[in-house]
């Protein structure tokens, strides 16, 4: 059911873009290639096993989950949907 100006389907259309981006970005995101030996950001040694697991690892563990971290603090989605959050 289209409303005012917006044509039929929009909401869904923009659903739909919402998750190719997110995907688009999941992939861009994905490593590649050798996996380092020591960590980029500490030079702690990254231990085989994640080496192995995740080809083209460049982060211990630790310095991994602070970017993360990081990276989910401004993501610049609003997960909550309250009319409070939309505001802030």
């Amino acid at each position: 059911m289209a409303s005012g100006w917006a044509p039929e389907g929009a909401v869904q259309e923009q659903i739909d873009s919402t998750i190719n981006d997110a995907v688009e970005r999941a992939r861009q995101s994905l490593l590649t290639g050798e996996s380092a030996h020591h960590c980029q950001e500490c030079g702690e040694p990254i231990p085989e096993a994640r080496r192995l697991a995740l080809p083209g690892v460049r982060l211990c563990v630790k310095c991994q989950s602070e970017r993360d971290k990081k990276q989910q603090a401004h993501s610049g989605y609003n997960r909550r949907g309250s009319k409070d959050s939309q505001l802030r």
